[in-house]
Formats: structure tokens, sequence, C-alpha cells
């Protein structure tokens, strides 16, 4: 696929961990050293700090112009191993940054990574009922109200219940969710189980929170994670960490007025794919993802009543026809591959959002999230 983001390399900034002490770098570099980064990085002390990256003869062949879909492969070719943890992935997508990623101290630094982990991990245990306009959750733990939203019921843990109506092989049930909110409750959970090790305080507080009432859409985004690029200043269009929250957003005036369908919000699992909270056994490339955000303006029917929703069989075959089509796939992707439009503006944009989403800080003397109980 042709790089439709950058006309020259792209510039490593990698990650700058503050207040390391000498305990602390030899943790870090032991845990390099176990994952076979060590001799792919440059480390630079920066007046009590330490700044970590990829060295720059190694980031054209691990992250070319930022691009770390392929990084999990490239590593295992470059190590010459078979296979490489999560964490590493993770590690060397972080490291691969074009702009500085900052922690006040390693052991944020070392939470942000096992939060990654566990959102990714409980993304891809997700599986879910599409439905806009129909609410549900497990009822032994869960309760809802117009004013509160879905609160957990006193008392019942909080990781239990986000994971009960998220994982149907724990619940035995696939609950209703738009993609929206499953990737919050998907987040929550993997805080949550980080703040439970580290964190208790904070963790009490977020149950004391949602049994009374719940953080949703942009209070929830405020809360609990911090975007990274903007629209005049976007993330390579290529450039993902396991356990990013990513939009893709239906460029098609028409039928993005279905609800549900302005765009879809999925987790990156890592090793090109993305969360399908659909069909948790048939993840999304970014390929089948962009062409399938495509075919919606194609997948618009009507019902009875005038009501238009969206054919999924259609949009199915669409995108199994352009797969098909070397002359149409690449039409297709060159225009899917666009960064999209700003909000309310149908032009010429394609579906790749400017930014990425991650959590917050989490540990007592250094946490960013705010909860008002």
């Amino acid at each position: 696929m042709i790089n439709q983001f950058h006309t020259s390399p792209v510039g490593v900034k990698g990650v700058k961990i503050h207040a390391i002490n000498e305990a602390a770098r030899k943790e870090l570099l032991i845990r390099l050293e176990d994952r076979g980064l060590s001799t792919l990085l440059s480390f630079k002390d920066m007046n009590g700090a330490l700044l970590v990256a990829l060295r720059d003869e190694i980031a054209p062949q691990l992250a070319p112009d930022a691009d770390t879909l392929q990084i999990a492969d490239r590593l295992v070719s470059t190590l010459g191993i078979s296979d490489i943890e999560l964490d590493c992935e993770i590690l060397a997508a972080m490291f691969s940054c074009p702009r500085q990623l900052e922690f006040p101290s390693y052991q944020e630094f070392k939470s942000a990574v096992s939060i990654r982990e566990n959102i990714v991990r409980a993304a891809k245990k997700t599986q879910l009922a599409f439905d806009t306009r129909s609410i549900e959750r497990p009822t032994d733990c869960w309760q809802h109200s117009e004013d509160s939203g879905f609160t957990i019921l006193p008392g019942f843990p909080i990781i239990d219940a986000l994971t009960k109506a998220t994982q149907p092989g724990v619940s035995g049930k696939r609950y209703a969710f738009s993609c929206y909110r499953a990737t919050e409750y998907v987040i929550l959970l993997g805080i949550s189980q980080e703040l439970a090790l580290v964190n208790p305080d904070l963790l009490n507080r977020l149950q004391a929170r949602w049994e009374k009432k719940a953080i949703m859409s942009g209070a929830f985004h405020e809360a609990f994670l911090i975007e990274q690029g903007t629209i005049d200043n976007p993330v390579p269009g290529q450039y993902y960490v396991p356990g990013d929250r990513v939009w893709f957003r239906n460029p098609d005036p028409v039928s993005s007025d279905i609800s549900g369908y302005e765009g879809s919000w999925v987790i990156y699992l890592g090793r090109g794919l993305f969360s399908n909270f659909w069909k948790a056994d048939a993840p999304y490339t970014l390929k089948y993802k962009c062409l399938e955000v495509f075919h919606w303006r194609n997948g618009v029917a009507h019902d009875a009543t005038g009501r238009d929703y969206m054919d999924e069989a259609v949009v199915e075959a669409r995108v199994d026809h352009t797969s098909a089509d070397p002359v149409e796939l690449k039409s297709t992707m060159d225009r899917m591959m666009r960064f999209r439009d700003p909000s309310g503006v149908y032009a010429d944009g394609g579906c790749i959002d400017a930014s990425r989403e991650y959590p917050r800080l989490v540990h007592p003397e250094t946490s960013d999230i705010r909860l008002e109980v």
C-alpha cells in the first residue's frame, strides 16, 4: 500500500521518562534486554530524565515513516526469533513515536504499558450485540436510569461488572452496545485492573462514582483519556500503538446520518489488527476497515416505514468485490487512506483520524484522572 502521508522521513522522538533513578534504569534495561530490544535503542540522559528511542539507523527498518502496523513482524525478522510478546510490540511502537511521549516516573511508564496490555486482552475477548437503540447489561450487577445511565449495583466490583457486560465467555450472553460505548468499557476495565495493583484508593473512588452515575461520551474522554494529534497537526496515518482507541470516520454524508454509522470506534490490537466487537474471532485489518466504511454508502436501505438502515450483507459483498478488483481496490484505498475532513465537512477527506487516544496517568503521586464522586 502506498503511504499517503509523508514525502520525507518522519523523525523518531521516542519516550522520555522523568525522575528515573538507578534502580529503575536497571529494571528497564533488564526488561529491554529480555525482549531483545536494548540493542535497537538509543538512550540519552536529560537532566534526571531518560530519553529512549529507536536508533536512527533502525527506525527506517522497523517503523518506516512511523508506520507501526507491521512492527511486530519486522521485530521478529530483525531479532531472528519465532515470535514476540505483546508488551514487546507496545514498547517498540512507543519508542518509535514521532511525538515525544513523556512520563513523570518510571512507575507511570510501566503502568502505561500494562494498561495497554489489559485493554488489548479485554478487547480480544469482547463480543457484543450491535444495537444503537437498545440498552442492555447484566441485571445482577447493573441498573439503568435516564439520569444516571448504567450504574453498578452497590458492592458489586467494577472489574467484574465490566467483564460480565462485555465478555460472553464470562457472562454467557452478548449484550447490546454501540461501538463507542464498548470502547469506554474496555478502556475502563484496563485502567481498573491496573488501579487494583497500583492505586486501590482511586479504584475505590471509581467504584463509588459508577454506583451513582456513569461517566460517558465527552466526559469520559476528558476524565480518562489523552488525545494525541489534531486536524492541523495529525499523528502519522499509520502510526498505532496496541491499546490505542481509534476512530474511522464515515466520509459519506448520507450513510453517516444512520445512527451507529457516523464512523467506527475500535481498539488497535497490534499486528495490524483492530478490534471487531461484533465478531471477536475476525478482527479488522486496516484495508478491510477502510473498505467497509467506504461501502456503507452502498448499504443504505429502507424498511417498510421508510426508515433508513444499513444492509450489512450488501456492504460485505461490496467489500469482497472491491478486494478482488485491483483497480477498484487502489482507487478506493487511495481515497479512504486520506485524513478525514473536519467535523461537519464532507469533501475530499478519507476515513483516517488525525489523533489517537490512550489512558491518563494512574499512580497516586502523579495521576491526572479526576473523579467527582
